[in-house]
């Protein structure tokens, strides 16, 4: 099973960012995936998830501006990330049924 992150980078304020999180050796479907970040100094908290029932979540700070997305085609999950913010700085990790991919940083500067 392996997980690539990637789409991070160095962003300003207001900008916006597509995280993908590509997966081979395992498939979404029944699958609980995930998107959380751990930004320094703090412990990892949840941004969303697409539930085994494909029911979308997200958590507040991030309600409105994130949009979370798989292809199944493609076995990849993406994170549409707008109105970006500097408290939205962090490595951003994949996850697909307590799999983990290995992190993507995003920077947003003010």
């Amino acid at each position: 099973v392996q997980l690539q992150a990637s789409g991070g980078g160095l962003v300003q304020a207001g900008d916006s960012l597509r995280l993908s999180c590509a997966a081979s050796g395992l498939t979404f479907r029944n699958a609980y995936t995930g998107w959380f970040r751990q930004a320094p100094g703090k412990e990892r908290e949840f941004v969303s998830a697409i539930t085994k029932s494909a029911t979308t979540v997200y958590s507040d700070s991030v309600k409105g501006r994130f949009t979370m997305s798989r292809d199944a085609a493609k076995n990849t999950m993406y994170l549409q990330m707008n109105s970006l913010k500097p408290e939205d700085t962090g490595v951003y990790y994949c996850m697909v049924s307590n799999y983990w991919g290995q992190g993507t940083l995003v920077t947003v500067s003010s």
